[in-house]
């Protein structure tokens, strides 16, 4: 038997970020994963969706400038199984760099299927035969996968997935989106704008792309109605036709070609036997797990990225592994805090959130409306869909913001930098603002809470003498 100070099970994000935190304070630790090699990002998730969406943008926007008659003569014809070739392209490019990454670990990467036979046991199989290994500590990141219904797989290629999206050679004419979080609004986006039919099909009847703000989330509907028909309420069924499927949702019945099951994903626990770790395990198969150290009850193992089903997104996975790595090989270590929670889905308008949202406020605090509708950048960039909603407490203390407009991918990054920072809306408007910008949006929502906080000194939104860096050197 192999005895090692850190296993780690998996090679995605989270794996590779345990790693790499791991190696810094240890050499003896051994990676396995059975492949393919390439994290879920990059394979099947955040990069190809969004070399998707890109593409579909630019096609949009050339549609556009045709409509507004600022293009002359025959607008060209979209090669889509050319568009799929590119995404493909861009998705091998972004794989590559975690495949080098595992290369390069020599001795200390294992290619084999793993599984549990006690709680610091690992049997692993690969091509060369069956090993032992026991550890000091264990992180599992073995990920997750696609949640698709038992029942649809019968339908085989009609039924897609994220996993297999991004391998169709071309698009079809009609496609059905199951799910309305921000993966399936995103892709369906993508494929509306694409030219393809694009139904979408939502269980719950306001919830848009993961944001429960009621106002929001009606602006995101009505934005994306715009390019897709929505449709919330009820159950989607599939039923064979010939030679597509059938959509049964409620009364309706929609034919399309294919359908894709945006249902979200499922910890990939199977096969790695659990049950040896002498815990109880949920209806997912996963024991209970502390959400600060992310180790399973009384244990040395611990569940990093997707597979722990705490905040599955690429940047809180990174972050999961670091954690991780760090608890494993410091089980006395102090706490560390996890940054401001912030999402985005790129959809056109983006949606963002950082923070806590309206219905987790404590009482007093107090929000900030923007209108990106009419905000002066917003407009030109032509989007006519916007509002963004800043959120204090009730001194002052920035303390989370919700939006669906032009540019949230950043002003969601901006605004989770002063969250955490805890910044207030006095100190924020002192900081500067250029024109024409969307930021100026944001500046509208911190002088709405200006507003609303008590009298104090009215003196212009500058900051004192001596705070700012008007006499460095060369300024």
């Amino acid at each position: 038997m192999h005895h090692h100070r850190l296993i780690i099970l998996g090679a995605g994000t989270a794996g590779l970020s345990a790693y790499k935190q791991a190696s810094e304070l240890s050499d003896d630790i051994l990676l396995i994963d059975p492949g393919p090699l390439g994290t879920t990002c990059a394979r099947v998730g955040c990069m190809p969706s969004k070399a998707l969406l890109q593409v579909a943008r630019e096609v949009h926007a050339t549609h556009s400038l045709y409509r507004r008659r600022l293009l002359k003569g025959t607008l060209p014809e979209l090669d889509s199984a050319g568009v799929m070739q590119q995404v493909r392209a861009l998705r091998d490019h972004f794989v590559s760099g975690p495949v080098r990454a595992v290369d390069k670990m020599g001795k200390h990467y294992l290619q084999a299927s793993a599984r549990f036979v006690a709680p610091n046991r690992i049997e692993a199989r690969s091509v060369t035969g069956v090993e032992l290994f026991s550890a000091d500590a264990i992180i599992v990141a073995t990920g997750s996968r696609p949640l698709v219904p038992p029942a649809w797989q019968a339908f085989g290629s009609r039924v897609l997935s994220s996993d297999s999206l991004f391998e169709l050679p071309d698009l079809p004419a009609r496609m059905a989106v199951i799910g309305l979080g921000a993966l399936g609004c995103e892709l369906g986006q993508a494929l509306a704008m694409l030219g393809v039919e694009v139904h979408a099909f939502g269980r719950g009847s306001a919830r848009v792309a993961g944001m429960a703000q009621p106002e929001l989330s009606a602006l995101a509907h009505a934005a994306l109605s715009e390019h897709f028909s929505i449709h919330q309420g009820h159950e989607a069924q599939l039923r064979a036709a010939d030679p597509g499927l059938v959509v049964e949702f409620g009364e309706q019945r929609i034919e399309v070609d294919a359908v894709l099951a945006a249902l979200g994903r499922t910890p990939a626990v199977e096969g790695l036997n659990l049950a040896a770790l002498g815990l109880p395990l949920d209806a997912r198969g996963l024991p209970s797990i502390d959400a600060q150290s992310l180790r399973a009850g009384d244990t040395a193992v611990f569940f990093a990225g997707d597979v722990n089903a705490l905040t599955p997104l690429m940047h809180e996975a990174a972050d999961d592994g670091r954690l991780a790595a760090w608890y494993a090989l410091h089980p006395e270590a102090s706490c560390l805090a996890r940054r401001t929670p912030l999402s985005i889905a790129f959809t056109e308008p983006q949606i963002a959130r950082c923070g806590l949202g309206q219905a987790e406020l404590p009482a007093g605090a107090l929000t900030g409306r923007s209108n990106f509708g009419t905000q002066g950048r917003s407009v030109i960039m032509g989007q006519t869909h916007g509002l963004m909603l800043v959120h204090a407490d009730a001194g002052g203390r920035l303390i989370g913001a919700e939006m669906v407009c032009a540019g949230a991918e950043h002003l969601g990054h901006e605004l989770a930098w002063l969250i955490q920072r805890r910044v207030d809306v006095i100190e924020a408007l002192q900081l500067p603002f250029y024109h024409p910008v969307l930021e100026e949006g944001l500046r509208s929502a911190l002088q709405d809470i200006r507003r609303q906080l008590p009298a104090r000194e009215r003196r212009p939104d500058l900051p004192l003498c001596g705070q700012s860096d008007e006499g460095l050197p060369g300024v």
